[in-house]
């Protein structure tokens, strides 16, 4: 397996609910894990993530939402699918699936794009 350059790691208030909500309902697979440290690297297509449960002393220190003011988007082929999946599984959209259009340099790109809040608050862009 390689690494991508940046990889965001979460610490998370009970990871067998995170377990659950990225790789049943978004799709992650788990790449390998720690028991002793709950500890879990997961990925996604070309996406990876690192998810900790936090000790008690760590999670004392966090409110929900969990990562405010941070924006973490996944690069993924079928946004569109993902979004109908969650749907179906009646979890909370926080922005609904648009097309958008950006400016990258002297032409433009229209991706289709949709977020949720993982369980502990954590604001999730999926885009492609």
């Amino acid at each position: 397996m390689d690494y991508q350059a940046v990889i965001p790691e979460f610490v998370v208030s009970d990871l067998e609910k995170s377990r659950h909500f990225y790789c049943d309902l978004l799709g992650f697979s788990v790449e390998y894990e720690r028991p002793e440290e709950k500890f879990l690297f997961l990925s996604l297509e070309d996406c990876q993530l690192m998810l900790e449960e936090g000790s008690t002393e760590e999670l004392a220190q966090l409110t929900y939402p969990f990562g405010r003011g941070v924006n973490i988007s996944f690069g993924i082929e079928d946004v569109p699918q993902l979004h109908q999946k969650l749907l179906e599984a009646d979890y909370p959209i926080h922005r609904p699936l648009t097309k958008r259009t950006f400016r990258v340099g002297e032409h433009y790109i229209y991706p289709h794009e949709f977020a949720v809040l993982d369980p502990d608050g954590y604001f999730l862009r999926f885009s492609e």
